[in-house]
């Protein structure tokens, strides 16, 4: 199951487990949609997997297996 993490690695922006701005690599390093289709262009930084869009968990689903809290954020941000 994806953890869905909570935030943008690049800026620490808020994602929601059902947001449609997140988006991820095959490793679940997540980013915001400015980022990834911005600075970092579609690749991700991390393992230079595609960036795409995560899949949204529905309302229900996200009460019984809720997104994960942990946040991970790059030190100084992302660099294109």
């Amino acid at each position: 199951m994806l953890e869905l993490r909570p935030t943008c690695e690049c800026c620490d922006r808020e994602l929601p487990g059902d947001s449609p701005d997140a988006r991820i690599c095959t490793f679940e390093c997540t980013f915001c949609r400015d980022c990834a289709e911005g600075v970092l262009g579609g690749q991700c930084p991390n393992c230079g997997g595609e960036l795409l869009q995560r899949p949204r968990r529905p309302a229900a689903a996200l009460l019984r297996h809720p997104a994960s809290t942990q946040r991970v954020l790059k030190p100084g941000g992302c660099q294109g």
